[in-house]
């Protein structure tokens, strides 16, 4: 939000620089955003027309905005009629009136500024209310989108969305709008007291004004091209650098030090370059539109002196007519600063409006069929053929058939690409088959509620992802209503509990992101007690012992074959002996069933899963 004084500070010198020139906030946001990517911008401002359903629930804070930017506006323009006053009439009479008009405009400099911050006050708290909503509206829809979603946009793309171009939107929002409108009304009865001053000389810095504005449009349009292929190159520096940071490890590990350092000086350099270029454009344009504006204002200043001379005109109003040349040629430089901001946040709320508007595929139906109460722990998958989205001709399962019964525990196991995650997957709904049904306790899970079915599940994924909260809340997430004593019964069964305790802060300590302070092992140990504290009927084990060692996976194990006594429980995994004591393995392969039966009956038929029982029981 910008001051009162800032009708001054934004001509002359200021107009001169601003013209063509982003926002310093939105250069910012725009150099920091996605790799490779460019902020949009359009000509078409229509997307803003979606933020009117959030401003019209605040539209009293909207009002009082309004009133009050109505009344600095006013007060701002009737500083030069006090001005005016007090050198025309504050002489009189020996100077006998000058206290008073001088008191008039000391009450006139209160009454702006009192307006002034009343207006930044209203005109932030709606513009921050307003993204604040818009923020969590569009949260709510990117956490109710499903995976084949994320399959065709990059989560960084996403993210982007949610910061870089709400940050866009919240700049317009709190700051461009204020400032566009209350210099438009600035020009607006700024022109119109001009007028009245001195209709000869408003006449003549009117036929100036094509001139002013010439070098803008000329000069403007080629800064505006160089700053956005600046901004391109400046933005994948930023994205290589966050991948290198990412992938630290794997950058020290392969020796890509130095190669990667080179790789982005190369880019920063290449940046530099066309911001150079840019920066000379810029420097022209702004010598041509200072000599054109201290030019003509000099030129209007002397043909005022002359009718002050000859007694056509007063001092004061020749005063009141230089402030009010200052105060209108600041709100035409800065309503065209304003503009590109109005086009920047345009082309984010467009962006914005892309995802606010995507339908996740997997929803609940108008009317859901509720599943059985209490819960049974049975699924079954009949007929189902599934390929993911993008792959129509590489079928992940074919034919598919499966059923478990409450209590049962099944193994799935095969070869890498048979299909197993996928049964986890559909499932958990995240997608639907193209052919067949998934049914959980006899319902098919289109006809219920997606977040119904998987209330009735707690899964273990092979990679097993942390948050950057506490242990307590990275096991609790499993379910947020657990107690303290039950969420240290969870690590305790899943063997975390001895790690957690040695933490510095114990259950309390800090994670780091995605738990990168933890070994590979302790993850999968948090993720293995956070699906036991969901204490849900059916459990899903994605190679949840894959990261441990020989002796932590003996215990973990111990702790699950007891967690799966009183629950469904279908078991991934690649090694065989973890899945010896299951009620019965499921083989596939090439996303169909091949083989069922125990590890026993198996091996006697020396099939598929016998040969991988052999291979691997050999080599341990």
């Amino acid at each position: 939000m910008t001051d009162s004084a800032a009708p001054i500070r934004d001509s002359m010198t200021g107009q001169a620089e601003a013209a063509g020139r982003p926002g310093a906030g939105a250069l910012l946001v725009e150099q920091m955003g996605e790799a490779g990517g460019r902020r949009a911008k359009g000509r078409n401002i229509r997307p803003l027309l979606r933020l009117w359903p959030y401003l019209i629930r605040h539209r009293l804070n909207a009002l009082f905005a309004m009133f009050w930017l109505l009344g600095s506006t006013a007060a701002s323009l009737a500083l030069t009629g006090t001005a005016r006053g007090a050198i025309d009439h504050g002489f009189e009479n020996g100077g006998q009136d000058i206290n008073r008009w001088f008191l008039i405009l000391g009450l006139n400099a209160v009454l702006l500024g009192v307006a002034t911050a009343v207006r930044y006050f209203y005109v932030t708290k709606t513009g921050e209310r307003v993204v604040a909503d818009l923020r969590k509206a569009l949260f709510d829809r990117i956490l109710t989108l499903d995976p084949s979603f994320f399959a065709k946009m990059r989560t960084g793309e996403v993210l982007s969305r949610l910061t870089t171009d709400i940050a866009l939107v919240e700049t317009l929002l709190t700051t461009s709008v204020s400032f566009a409108l209350r210099n438009f009304l600035t020009l607006l009865g700024g022109v119109a007291l001009l007028f009245i001053v001195s209709p000869k000389l408003t006449g003549l810095v009117l036929l100036t004004a094509p001139i002013l504005i010439a070098p803008i449009f000329i000069f403007g349009r080629s800064v505006r091209k160089l700053t956005v292929r600046s901004q391109d190159r400046f933005a994948n520096a930023v994205g290589f650098a966050g991948e290198s940071v990412d992938a630290i490890e794997t950058v020290q590990a392969f020796g890509r030090v130095r190669s990667a350092i080179d790789r982005f000086g190369g880019v920063v350099e290449e940046a530099f370059g066309v911001s150079l270029v840019r920066m000379k454009a810029r420097a022209w344009m702004t010598a041509v539109i200072i000599v054109v504006v201290f030019g003509g204002v000099t030129f209007v200043l002397w043909l005022g002196a002359q009718d002050v001379a000859r007694g056509v005109m007063t001092p004061g109003a020749l005063l009141q007519f230089v402030l009010l040349s200052v105060f209108t040629a600041g709100a035409v430089g800065a309503l065209g600063e304003s503009w590109g901001d109005v086009q920047k946040a345009s082309g984010a709320m467009e962006r914005i409006d892309e995802l606010m508007r995507a339908m996740p595929s997997i929803a609940a139906p108008a009317h859901p069929v509720a599943l059985p109460s209490p819960a049974e722990g049975r699924v079954a998958m009949a007929g189902v053929r599934f390929a993911y989205p993008g792959r129509p001709d590489l079928p992940a399962l074919k034919g598919f058939d499966l059923t478990v019964r409450p209590g049962e525990t099944v193994a799935l196991v095969g070869p890498s690409g048979a299909g197993k995650s996928t049964v986890f997957r559909l499932l958990l709904r995240f997608y639907d088959p193209q052919e067949g049904a998934v049914s959980v306790d006899g319902v098919d899970v289109r006809n219920a509620d997606p977040v119904a079915v998987r209330d009735r599940f707690a899964w273990v994924s092979q990679e097993a992802p942390l948050f950057s909260g506490s242990a307590l809340e990275n096991i609790r997430f499993g379910r947020e209503a657990a107690t303290e004593a039950e969420v240290r019964h969870a690590a305790e069964e899943a063997q975390a509990l001895g790690f957690i305790e040695a933490l510095p802060e114990g259950f309390g300590t800090a994670l780091g992101e995605r738990g990168k302070s933890l070994s590979g092992g302790q993850r999968q140990r948090l993720a293995i007690a956070r699906a036991l504290v969901r204490d849900a009927p059916i459990l899903l084990l994605d190679e949840a012992t894959s990261a441990l060692d020989a002796e932590n996976e003996r215990l973990v194990q111990a702790a699950l074959d007891q967690a799966m006594e009183t629950r469904t429980t279908l078991v991934i995994a690649h090694r065989l002996a973890t899945v010896l004591r299951a009620d019965r393995i499921v083989v596939m392969e090439d996303g169909a069933v091949v083989e069922t039966g125990t590890h026993h009956e198996l091996v006697a038929k020396g099939g598929l899963y016998a040969g991988l029982a052999e291979l691997q029981f050999r080599e341990g």
